[in-house]
């Protein structure tokens, strides 16, 4: 009782709005309880583009990419995106995909530095995620326990910063084929491991890139991998974020699998599953997952 009551007479201490704004990489476009914002990102494919917002229809720009045979690419939100996500917030928490693929954190660094010198007073904190997707979630939605518990500004940002050095996150991908088509790998290994029913297992390095780890043939035995690659990186209890493209079967299979290794009476396991949105379902493709996860 006397904890509830610190803690409601700490937030009330916060009388300065407080926003946390992401990219749509996050997949996260509300989040109840706090101000949230999201800045758009965009795929484009010759004079097709995608605006990744939550009026976007995944599922026919996913197959719209499965028969595309020409480049296509990715754009980030430009200052102005960001600065509308910023909107009348005082005091902004901003995460962005790793800038290892992407020049969203960039962008978003810009919008900074014009917010702040037209708004006397006003402070963003930006923050390179390093990843993307589940991941991004997790980290989001510790940003809103830290607010709603009354944690000041510079309490949350300090704390968010630790709090990433204990998450991480790996996928399992079927195909590579948008990214060989936008340069990031060769069309020669994107059609190996199309055409040979390999998947590949990686992880979301320390300096924000994609690093496999694993080619294995078929999903049953990439759902034991990204099991044991879970472990090898550190999970041992804790919250999971599983994202699909258009596999909710696979991703419910992995949920039962980390239940059945790792839960135990003495440990908690909290698993959610969503759908990827625009931007992480065009580098997932379909049949991809993306895990985020905390680390011991």
């Amino acid at each position: 009782m006397l904890e509830k009551q610190n803690a409601k007479e700490k937030k009330g201490k916060n009388v300065r709005k407080i926003r946390i704004v992401s990219d749509s990489s996050s997949d996260i476009f509300t989040l109840e309880g706090v101000e949230y914002a999201a800045a758009p990102m965009k795929v484009i494919a010759g004079d097709k583009e995608f605006v990744d917002d939550e009026f976007l229809d995944v599922d026919s720009m996913v197959e719209f990419f499965n028969k595309h045979k020409g480049k296509s690419r990715s754009s980030c939100p430009n200052t102005s995106d960001w600065l509308n996500a910023f909107g009348d917030a005082d005091d902004v928490i901003c995460i962005t995909i790793t800038s290892g693929l992407s020049g969203s954190y960039n962008s978003a660094c810009v919008a900074k530095g014009t917010f702040e010198s037209e708004n006397e007073g006003k402070r963003v904190f930006i923050l390179d995620s390093l990843s993307t997707g589940p991941e991004m979630v997790l980290i989001i939605r510790k940003m809103k326990e830290y607010i709603e518990s009354g944690m000041s500004y510079e309490e949350i940002c300090s704390s968010i910063k630790k709090y990433t050095e204990k998450t991480g996150l790996i996928f399992m991908l079927k195909s590579l084929k948008n990214f060989a088509n936008n340069g990031r790998v060769s069309p020669i290994v994107a059609k190996i491991v199309g055409i040979a029913g390999i998947c590949i297992v990686g992880k979301a390095s320390d300096k924000g890139t994609l690093e496999p780890l694993h080619k294995v043939r078929g999903e049953a035995r990439a759902l034991d991998t990204l099991v044991s690659s879970l472990s090898e990186l550190g999970y041992n209890s804790g919250r999971i974020s599983i994202g699909h493209c258009k596999n909710e079967n696979a991703a419910k299979r992995l949920s039962e699998m980390i239940k059945a290794k790792f839960e135990k009476i003495e440990k908690k396991i909290e698993i959610e599953i969503h759908r990827l949105r625009g931007l992480c379902s065009f580098y997932a493709e379909e049949g991809g997952l993306l895990v985020g996860f905390e680390k011991v």
